[in-house]
């Protein structure tokens, strides 16, 4: 069964980024065009225009799997900045600043950056050598496994 599990694990995190990418967008749509429940941002005032653009952009592009660590890497950064200079006012810890959603996006965002848009990517249709990366790393494990 373990066995099984590890063999699903690239696409559990390509379906843990599609999840993260659309949360993230709906952020955005939220906050830019005033649906899903969420309160229209002025156009142009900062933080909170610009972090909504972020959203939905980098958002949309970790949702498809396009430019994912970049993307991710630059909706991190929004998310802690957002923590630190407009949420960390109201209080320290998260609970009392309603600072969780930017922790949460922050650090999933951050944990994307460094384990890649997983099998199910945009980018792998576009890249040749996402293919043969992926056949040298399942070469790889082959030979590292120890017998059982």
């Amino acid at each position: 069964m373990i066995n099984n599990l590890g063999r699903a694990q690239p696409y559990a995190l390509s379906l843990f980024r599609i999840v993260i990418g659309l949360l993230f967008t709906c952020h955005g749509i939220a906050s830019l065009f005033g649906l899903l429940g969420g309160a229209q941002v002025p156009a142009g005032t900062w933080p909170g225009w610009y972090a909504a653009v972020i959203q939905l952009a980098g958002g949309a592009l970790v949702l498809l799997g396009l430019g994912t660590r970049t993307a991710a890497l630059v909706g991190s950064g929004s998310m802690a900045f957002a923590y630190f200079d407009v949420h960390q006012q109201r209080g320290l810890l998260p609970m009392e600043n309603g600072g969780e959603a930017a922790v949460f996006f922050c650090w999933t965002l951050l944990l994307i950056v460094f384990s890649g848009p997983g099998p199910l990517a945009a980018d792998r249709l576009f890249s040749s050598r996402g293919a043969s990366r992926d056949e040298t790393e399942v070469r790889r494990e082959r030979r590292l496994r120890v017998p059982a």
